[in-house]
């Protein structure tokens, strides 16, 4: 086996060398721990009759940014949050003693898989906390044709790796606690991750990847300072490959050698390095509904091994961009996710974060407002009383309807209506922020 091993490592290496010189269907769901569902009336939103201008703005009256509700930029806790409690007396803990781990997720769809949003709310906490700590759970999205990546790590890659999205129909491989992975089956593939985070050394000494084998058992290599490594550790049966570094590690490349019969799947890379501090990490899949999570066969393993102390939920425009919207089919469905990320992880508290304000486009380029904002937020509400929770309101804070053409007016919505600009998600990341400190000014 060493021998093979040592063949394999010249092989990778000579392949380097050159390049550098020249649908299975998964419909069955795992069991889900049952919450109980309340009753409720079905609340149906019709979004397809309400045309407005795109010039229709509020005026300024003089006050800076008088379109952001600041007096409601708080969070809007439930009833029996007693693990939201524990959540921000570990969280002030940690900051005042420089002592113990905090990891928080912020899961959703495109407007955290742009990562801007998260990056925002993560580099005020470590500035808060004085250090940086994990860099956490990352996704090479770019390493797929046409799929965004977070900017505070890059991604390069040779050859292809082929995309599978929680959005899909049909699968060609389960998918993990991601909802999202890639694959590949040629021995010359590989990809490199460099950390891109100015004034934040977001080392590792430990790499956890995410991934699987299809076909003949294939070990993963990993470079760093031109030196090739197997796992130290596989756990085959989760999907996970350890390597243990001897030296910080900020980036590297990731090595697959496969042969056409064979396909190695990445569902993504946990950095670790055993500092203390916070981990703010982001899972985001453009398009993605609640649904769309339900789906993921191994969800619920892959959390286990990412264990958040906090989730931040940011799904739901996809569910209300329809033609109608079932208030009561949402919220189950909402239920059915905290059940899973429960089962990962009993204690993990919960914010909910209502939509933005979206519009729809239609005939002659008029957009029509989606009126469907008012009652997501009210089922975020209903969520965070059900499961002991709270709500930062997204969609009042920002001004509530027809406020997103108020936002691109000002630079910080994109065209499309539904979509922030940079300066648009730094300025959520802001707000966020605000109302989380000043929750733990409370303690």
């Amino acid at each position: 086996m060493e021998r093979v091993r040592t063949i394999t490592l010249l092989l990778i290496g000579l392949c380097v060398t050159i390049c550098c010189h020249a649908q299975v269907d998964i419909t069955q769901e795992d069991s889900i721990p049952q919450i109980p569902l309340v009753t409720d009336t079905l609340l149906a939103v019709d979004s397809s009759n309400v045309l407005i201008s795109d010039t229709d703005v509020v005026e300024d009256s003089g006050v800076e940014d008088p379109y952001i509700r600041y007096d409601l930029n708080h969070l809007v806790w439930g009833r029996d949050s007693m693990t939201l409690v524990n959540f921000f007396e570990k969280l002030s803990r940690v900051m005042e003693t420089k002592q113990g781990n905090i990891h928080i997720v912020h899961l959703g769809a495109s407007h955290v898989q742009a990562g801007t949003f998260t990056h925002r709310l993560r580099t005020h906490l470590l500035d808060e906390y004085g250090r940086p700590a994990e860099r956490g759970f990352i996704f090479p999205y770019s390493t797929a044709s046409n799929c965004n990546n977070p900017s505070d790590y890059r991604i390069s890659k040779r050859a292809t790796f082929n995309l599978i999205r929680n959005v899909y129909q049909n699968y060609t491989f389960p998918l993990g606690g991601s909802g999202i992975a890639v694959w590949c089956s040629d021995t010359a593939n590989y990809m490199t991750i460099k950390m891109n985070a100015p004034g934040y050394d977001f080392y590792a000494d430990t790499i956890i990847l995410l991934g699987e084998t299809h076909g003949w058992p294939i070990d993963p290599i990993l470079q760093y300072d031109t030196i090739y490594h197997f796992p130290d550790t596989e756990d085959l049966a989760n999907g996970r490959y350890y390597f243990y570094c001897n030296q910080p590690v900020r980036d590297f490349t990731l090595h697959f050698p496969c042969s056409a019969r064979d396909t190695f799947v990445v569902n993504g890379i946990l950095l670790r390095n055993g500092q203390t501090g916070i981990t703010v990490s982001s899972i985001g899949v453009n398009g993605a509904q609640v649904t769309s999570y339900l789906r993921c066969k191994n969800f619920v393993r892959d959390w286990e091994l990412i264990k958040p102390d906090l989730v931040i939920f940011g799904i739901g425009v996809n569910d209300a961009y329809g033609s109608t919207f079932d208030s009561l089919a949402f919220k189950n469905n909402y239920l059915k996710l905290v059940a899973r990320i429960r089962e990962a992880n009993p204690d993990c508290a919960f914010i909910f974060l209502s939509n933005n304000d979206t519009w729809k486009k239609g005939k002659k380029g008029k957009y029509y407002v989606n009126p469907t904002g008012p009652a997501v937020s009210d089922v975020m509400h209903r969520l965070a009383n059900l499961t002991g929770g709270a709500v930062w309101d997204q969609f009042h804070i920002m001004g509530g309807l027809r406020s997103m053409s108020t936002w691109r007016k000002k630079g910080l919505a994109q065209k499309d209506h539904v979509h922030f600009t940079a300066a648009g998600y730094q300025l959520l990341g802001d707000l966020l922020f605000e109302a989380i400190m000043n929750e733990i000014k409370k303690q």
